[in-house]
């Protein structure tokens, strides 16, 4: 059956990386038989200005009409002045909550051909291969009430609720638990139950569900900590759980010991199998429409797509080779650079890929 992928390339360097991405999967369609239907639609402030709203009510119902959404990026300068309520970014967790897309799988794997482009040692980071796992629907993103107010002496409280409810925390738990089960069977849960009650409930669940997961060895480790730890001895982790806020944090931190965040995919999940696919990088408005900015994030994403949702891991395989045989080719966009290697072009970079995949 004919699987349906929405397209929305977004705002900034999100134009550029998933042209690549889209010829990418054309020539799955053409060379390798990949049974899928494209369409785009508009998302973030591209999407508000066309329409006055960061997710317009038909580009939410094609995502939930989908298999899949290959997402860019969004957001900008441009629109950083707008009232919150219709920034960019409300499109992307629109999306996350109206689809549920609740597991946000973010892998940090170094490529050994980029070793040197970590900022730390190579000894340290050499073999990095974690699996974050971060809740995406709850939790302080999401949690009422929220806001701006005016007290009665006229000063202004922000408030930000931190909330999850058993349910959530047992399914988080339960993807990480089963994709530790395909790794090396360790998990450590990443809270604040020292002075988050909030988070207390996050351990004494994630440490209850266990029971049912005995053949993987569970640990906890506070925030702060894991932060530290990732820039220490972040070889010590495989499959790392945790909340909406923490995650986000983590996984952009643990995307710097990889040399770049051009290079991370991730995958968000709902209960059947529907996912959203994006690189975990923003829209880089300083260097939109320059042709210099890395696809391979997004180009990694569509791997992570066809294996998550689309049931083709044997495509995800060659993709992912592909990408590591450019590498070892000597070709880096300016993220990656280092000296004796190629310089490329956003263009160059997806079009080495493609001829490694041509048959």
């Amino acid at each position: 059956m004919t699987k349906k992928v929405l397209v929305l390339p977004g705002d900034g360097i999100g134009q550029e990386i998933v042209g690549e991405a889209v010829k990418l999967i054309k020539l799955l369609q053409s060379d390798y038989g990949l049974d899928v239907e494209m369409e785009e639609a508009l998302v973030g402030g591209t999407a508000y200005d066309a329409t006055g709203k960061p997710l317009p009510d038909e580009t939410l119902k094609l995502a939930k009409e989908s298999d899949a959404v290959l997402l860019g990026a969004v957001g900008g300068y441009k629109w950083e002045e707008l009232d919150i309520s219709v920034r960019p970014e409300k499109g992307l967790l629109g999306l996350r909550a109206g689809m549920d897309l609740f597991a946000n799988l973010r892998p940090a794997i170094l490529y050994p051909q980029l070793a040197d482009a970590s900022t730390l040692k190579p000894e340290v980071v050499s073999g990095l291969d974690i699996m974050i796992v971060r809740e995406l629907t709850g939790g302080i993103y999401f949690g009422q009430p929220r806001g701006i107010h005016e007290l009665e002496n006229g000063e202004k409280q922000g408030i930000n609720t931190l909330v999850y409810k058993e349910s959530e925390i047992t399914r988080i738990a339960k993807v990480a638990f089963e994709i530790a089960r395909k790794r090396d069977s360790r998990v450590c849960s990443v809270d604040k139950a020292n002075v988050l009650e909030c988070t207390e409930l996050w351990r004494n669940i994630v440490i209850d569900f266990h029971k049912d997961y005995s053949d993987i060895e569970l640990s906890h480790m506070y925030v702060d900590n894991a932060a530290m730890q990732l820039v220490r001895a972040p070889k010590q982790f495989d499959v790392m759980v945790t909340t909406n806020m923490f995650g986000d944090i983590l996984s952009d931190a643990a995307a710097m010991l990889t040399g770049s965040i051009g290079m991370l995919p991730s995958a968000s999940l709902n209960d059947s199998g529907q996912g959203m696919y994006e690189p975990i990088h923003g829209s880089a408005p300083d260097i939109a429409g320059q042709n210099i900015a890395n696809p391979l994030a997004t180009i990694l994403s569509v791997a992570m797509m066809l294996r998550y949702t689309l049931d083709e891991a044997e495509m995800a395989d060659k993709i992912e080779k592909a990408v590591s045989d450019v590498l070892d080719d000597g070709l880096r966009t300016a993220d990656i650079y280092s000296d004796g290697m190629t310089k490329v072009s956003t263009n160059t970079m997806g079009a080495a890929v493609l001829s490694k995949l041509q048959k």
